[in-house]
């Protein structure tokens, strides 16, 4: 069974994450717990959802498996993603969430101390749910309660923020939360800071009336014209579980979210005392992250999407100091938790804003114009051709440096790039480009890509 897919499980509530389906990784999780009880000092399971109609009955079937499979559950209720993370310190969590998605998909997402499954603790779970492992014995079956996060998180981050850029006092903030969880934490938290925050969409609603969840150029067009009319000094965007962000200025546009990325994670590395700060990021990546950390003294790391948690674990293990970890829109902040936190995100980017201003931020930030193709690739073609392509792409662009960790990314020394990797859900190879010349770039390597697929065929 491939039940995981790059943020948990995520699908339609009447075909993929079923009540049959929440109850069978509830046990498989419990009996991990048990398994792991001598390395996890509280015992149990903290169970969370966002506000999604669906989550109530699906997040009850959590608990059901959890219990029937000898664990005790706390069930936090309804709280953003990183809340969630933050609670399943010590311990293991669950959080019922499809992030982004529409309203009538949900989603499982499952932690341990903080951090995602790794992809060897999710085969796990799959095992045990294709296994199906029946519940212990009756009188070894789990107890229950409920137990409050939300007050503790957000004193956490109000506090972690605070070592960072200077105090907001006044700055006009405006968060379009989306419907979405984040509702229950950002806006109190800027708040705290002491900002003055206008909240859009700040009511918790899994039907999200207000605009898709995605939070997208397109979807944010509500909080974009808000921004640009009024006085606000930034706008910020969430998804329906808060561990995304998109961040927009004074005129109402959306900020790259590379160069939100690169921002964060030069003034991460400026601020480190490490001999050799690392920031974390994924193939699809601007170059531009590259050049200033670079210029701040780090250096970058890059893993596969959706791996940002074993990124930073692969560079630990090399003793290796992770001072950030991001993917576009999704942010790891290392020093206060394993977890994508974008309520996080919001207020140390906000104390930033407060001490050098956005255009100071972004000024020194290169951006280069960008392009995402996807190339039709049958799926049984994509392994020929992605074998062709570490030959031909290099061939094509003799300049370039290589890597082929993550698909075949290529890297040119004027700070144009690209990046070819085989789509997992669909029949395409994706071509990800960023250059001056991008239509040139993007039209070479095209034409190599469909080569390689009729080769491959």
């Amino acid at each position: 069974m491939d039940l995981f897919g790059t943020a948990g499980v995520r699908g339609d509530v009447r075909t993929a994450v079923t009540p049959e389906l929440a109850v069978a990784v509830g046990r498989a999780v419990a009996r991990d717990a048990v398994d792991r009880a001598s390395a996890t000092p509280r015992d149990g399971v903290v169970v969370g959802r966002d506000g999604r109609t669906t989550g109530g009955a699906l997040a009850a079937a959590v608990e059901a498996g959890a219990r029937s499979g000898g664990a005790s559950v706390r069930r936090l209720g309804v709280v953003p993603t990183p809340a969630l993370a933050f609670a399943s310190r010590g311990r293991h969590g669950v959080m019922l969430t499809a992030s982004h998605n529409p309203p009538g998909d949900n989603g499982i997402k499952c932690f341990v101390d903080g951090v995602e499954y790794d992809r060897a603790a999710e085969a796990a779970v799959e095992r045990r749910v294709d296994a199906d492992t029946p519940p212990v014995d009756w009188d070894a079956w789990g107890g229950r309660r409920d137990e409050s996060v939300l007050d503790a998180y957000r004193a956490a981050v109000v506090d972690y923020a605070r070592g960072f850029g200077a105090p907001l006092d006044g700055l006009a903030v405006a968060v379009d939360c989306g419907n979405g969880v984040g509702a229950l934490a950002t806006p109190t938290v800027l708040r705290e800071l002491g900002a003055s925050v206008e909240t859009l969409e700040g009511n918790v609603d899994g039907h999200f009336p207000g605009r898709e969840s995605k939070p997208t150029p397109e979807s944010l067009t509500a909080l974009r014209r808000f921004v640009a009319d009024g006085d606000a000094a930034l706008g910020i965007g969430h998804d329906g579980d808060a561990d995304r962000i998109v961040i927009v200025d004074g005129d109402g546009e959306v900020i790259h979210e590379d160069t939100v990325l690169a921002v964060l994670a030069e003034r991460y590395v400026r601020a480190s005392d490490a001999a050799d700060p690392v920031v974390v990021t994924t193939p699809n990546a601007s170059a531009r992250i590259d050049e200033r950390v670079a210029a701040a003294g780090g250096r970058v790391e890059r893993v596969r999407l959706g791996a940002l948690h074993e990124g930073v674990a692969r560079v630990r293990d090399g003793a290796g100091t992770v001072v950030f970890a991001a993917e576009p829109w999704k942010h790891l902040h290392p020093a206060f938790g394993g977890w994508i936190d974008a309520v996080v995100s919001a207020a140390v980017f906000a104390r930033h804003v407060a001490s050098e201003g956005l255009d100071g931020l972004c000024d020194p930030v290169t951006e280069r114009p960008y392009r995402k193709v996807s190339v039709p690739c049958p799926d049984d073609a994509k392994t020929g051709a992605m074998e062709r392509l570490t030959t031909t792409l290099p061939e094509a662009f003799p300049d370039a440096s290589v890597d082929t960790d993550h698909g075949v990314r290529l890297e040119r020394p004027d700070g144009s790039w690209l990046l070819v990797r085989p789509s997992g859900t669909e029949p395409y190879v994706r071509l990800y480009a960023e250059s001056g010349d991008v239509d040139a770039l993007v039209a070479t390597a095209r034409t190599v890509i469909e080569r390689a697929v009729e080769a491959a065929d």
